[in-house]
């Protein structure tokens, strides 16, 4: 059984729905949900579907090592972003390397980087009136949505859509594909290494 660990900023639609999927599978569970922002719902979702929490800090995530020592304590083997808006630090992508991925509400390579989530994506995908739009799910590399892409689908726009009725659809292919494309690479991973000081 692996050891999942969500990082997520938000209402956490994503990471429940990713909880729900995993919690009568024998192939993971999601032993740990993170968040940057105290007051975030996703904590909440979390505990209510009895999953541990933590909430950091930024020192604790880019110069301390806490967030990475808390994946490492509670033998986390497969991290998933959902909705978390901060870059990776180089100390945990070093050590979950091929282990994190993200995912996005666009066919990347379009509408991808810093300030690219949410609303502000399909908005600027309805004023370049694309005829199609979709989700990437990547890794996770030091660039925001520069990693390898390892999945993408797509949905078609309407003229008649809004950044609400767009983002309904794109939620949807959220939904059904980013918990089934988790399990095929958790099914995949080796044993987890930990790396000693001297390689991190």
């Amino acid at each position: 059984m692996r050891n999942i660990a969500i990082l997520a900023s938000g209402t956490g639609t994503n990471a429940e729905n990713i909880i729900k999927y995993f919690s009568n599978k024998n192939t993971a569970k999601v032993s740990l949900v993170l968040s940057n922002k105290r007051q975030a719902q996703v904590l909440k979702r979390a505990e209510a579907n009895n999953i541990r929490t933590v909430f950091f800090e930024r020192k604790e995530f880019y110069i301390t090592g806490k967030v990475l020592r808390y994946l490492l304590l509670y033998k986390i083997d497969f991290i998933v972003l959902a909705g978390f808006l901060w870059l990776v630090p180089e100390n945990i992508i070093e050590q979950y390397a091929g282990r994190i991925v993200n995912i996005h509400p666009a066919l990347l390579p379009a509408y991808g980087g810093k300030g690219m989530y949410g609303e502000t994506v399909y908005k600027a995908v309805i004023a370049s009136h694309d005829k199609e739009s979709g989700i990437t799910i990547h890794y996770v590399n030091k660039s925001y949505d520069k990693g390898d892409i390892i999945f993408q689908t797509r949905c078609k726009v309407d003229p008649s859509d809004t950044p609400d009725s767009l983002a309904e659809k794109v939620h949807a292919l959220e939904y059904l594909h980013y918990p089934k494309v988790i399990e095929g690479l958790v099914k995949k991973l080796p044993d987890f290494l930990v790396k000693g000081p001297e390689e991190t």
